[in-house]
């Protein structure tokens, strides 16, 4: 386990923090399509969450952390106002693309993990 992180703002464990939580992944999956103004962004994760929409500072504090650790590049325009938008960075595509082989994992062994569930939940009656 030391070589993979033992101090809590080691990458590895912050990443894998940031990708099981309620809302990263998803973040990752919707900015993998393209740039998104915040609005525009928060809109689309309420449509596709199971969950209740995220809250402004929610999807605030999620982006800042994904733009801290290099994943999302934030652009500002020069308008007045000026427009925010936010992509991902060439390290965040990668990351979005480990994420989508790990939920694609997951969907090909959807029956192995029901039946492990039933069976697991049999025994606890």
């Amino acid at each position: 386990m030391a070589a993979h992180g033992t101090q809590r703002d080691d990458p590895a464990r912050e990443v894998m923090a940031m990708l099981g939580d309620r809302w990263t992944s998803l973040i990752l999956m919707v900015l993998a399509v393209g740039a998104w103004r915040h609005a525009d962004l928060k809109r689309a994760l309420a449509q596709l969450s199971a969950e209740q929409a995220i809250s402004q500072r929610v999807l605030t504090m999620k982006l800042r952390a994904l733009e801290r650790n290099g994943f999302v590049l934030r652009h500002v325009t020069g308008d007045v106002p000026p427009k925010v938008s936010y992509s991902l960075s060439p390290l965040g595509l990668e990351l979005a693309g480990e994420g989508r082989r790990m939920v694609d994992w997951a969907n090909a062994r959807e029956a192995a993990i029901r039946n492990a569930r039933l069976a697991f939940d049999a025994m606890e009656d």
